[in-house]
């Protein structure tokens, strides 16, 4: 049985009648750009991740740098993020004009270790981006202790982590500011790209929207200088009919997640992801270890079982990086995990007997 890596058409079908409504009412309408149908999904998304204020804008990468720009982060500056993540995270640190600062992982959970947060902090340290990777939340009581102690602001990635808790509270609502992405292929999915910034500060929200829309609140009133970073109406009205679905998509992950845990816990050499206590993970990514991952993962793609890798090179080791020329042993559990990560099948529509079909073969490597 051919197993894909998400389904987007499967999932599509299943919901078709509002998708096709909703892009139906925007052209309709011709709300192709901002309007009723981003209003509407900013406020239904504030609400959905325990929220007062959501800005939207065009994907997630911008949404970390509207959230820095906004907190006016500035040449010499420095701000600490993690290891291993997808490269927008730490791109958008030098591109709003800071100086990036890598800390390890924490060897469990793939999320960023404190410890490590702690002893690279420096007099010019202004702020931490925690990434929620995978969908497990970070260890966010001791970050934002760090965070208080050393007076530093705090942006939570939540790309890959909608819905995510930490002893019961929502991701994204711990810092200054949280940022989301609505990929395709996300918890949350447009059909496009899309993405939004979160925040209980109004000041910040306000700011940051100034900075999505050339710098102004009012068409050709331009306070600031901005950049053009919108939400499409289309892909705000998609987003809306998908909302209210996410929680039961999010415990369907976490259901597939079990079956996954069951069947391979007791394979030698696969370690099944460790979540730690007090975390919710939401599952965005299925992502296991093994010592012999580039073997395993083409023994699962000739028997037509999609895998990935998320991510083959850890960040400090990217050319784009090559300038701080980082060593393994400054970065030991990433440096180490880029080898053996491995990325299985995982969507809120996968069913057992596909995961049956996974695990069989895995077992059968």
């Amino acid at each position: 049985m051919p197993v894909p890596f998400a389904d987007l058409q499967q999932q599509y079908q299943t919901i078709k009648s509002e998708i096709d409504g909703a892009i139906a009412s925007v052209i309709r309408d011709s709300a192709f750009i901002r309007g009723s149908y981003v209003d509407a999904f900013e406020r239904e998304f504030a609400a959905a991740v325990d929220v007062k204020q959501c800005v939207s804008c065009a994907n997630g990468t911008d949404a970390l740098y509207l959230a820095m720009a906004a907190l006016k982060v500035k040449p010499g500056d420095e701000v600490i993020t993690t290891a291993h993540s997808w490269i927008s995270t730490s791109a958008m640190i030098t591109h709003a004009g800071a100086t990036v600062v890598f800390c390890d992982t924490d060897g469990s959970t793939f999320t960023i270790d404190p410890a490590a947060i702690e002893a690279a902090i420096t007099p010019r340290t202004v702020g931490i981006i925690p990434v929620h990777l995978y969908g497990q939340p970070a260890d966010m009581d001791a970050i934002m202790a760090i965070a208080r102690k050393h007076k530093l602001w705090v942006v939570e990635d939540c790309a890959q982590a909608h819905l995510g808790r930490y002893k019961g509270q929502q991701v994204g609502t711990f810092g200054a500011a949280a940022t989301y992405s609505f990929y395709p292929g996300k918890n949350l999915g447009a059909m496009g790209d899309a993405g939004a910034v979160v925040t209980n500060d109004a000041a910040l929200a306000e700011h940051m929207t100034m900075l999505a829309r050339h710098g102004g609140l009012v068409k050709h009133q331009h306070h600031i200088e901005g950049i053009n970073s919108r939400l499409d109406g289309m892909q705000a009205a998609i987003l809306s009919a998908k909302l209210p679905h996410l929680p039961d998509w999010t415990a369907a992950r976490q259901d597939a997640a079990k079956v996954y845990d069951a069947g391979l816990n007791q394979i030698e050499g696969v370690a099944v992801p460790s979540v730690a206590a007090g975390r919710t993970h939401v599952y965005h990514l299925y992502t296991i270890e093994h010592p012999r991952r580039d073997a395993l993962a083409a023994h699962l793609n000739a028997g037509g079982i999609q895998t990935a890798i998320n991510y083959p090179t850890a960040l400090p080791f990217l050319a784009a990086y090559s300038r701080l020329k980082a060593r393994p042993e400054q970065f030991p559990n990433a440096y180490r995990a880029q080898g053996r990560i491995l990325s299985l099948p995982m969507f809120a529509e996968i069913t057992p007997e596909q995961q049956r079909t996974v695990v069989e073969r895995i077992r059968s490597f």
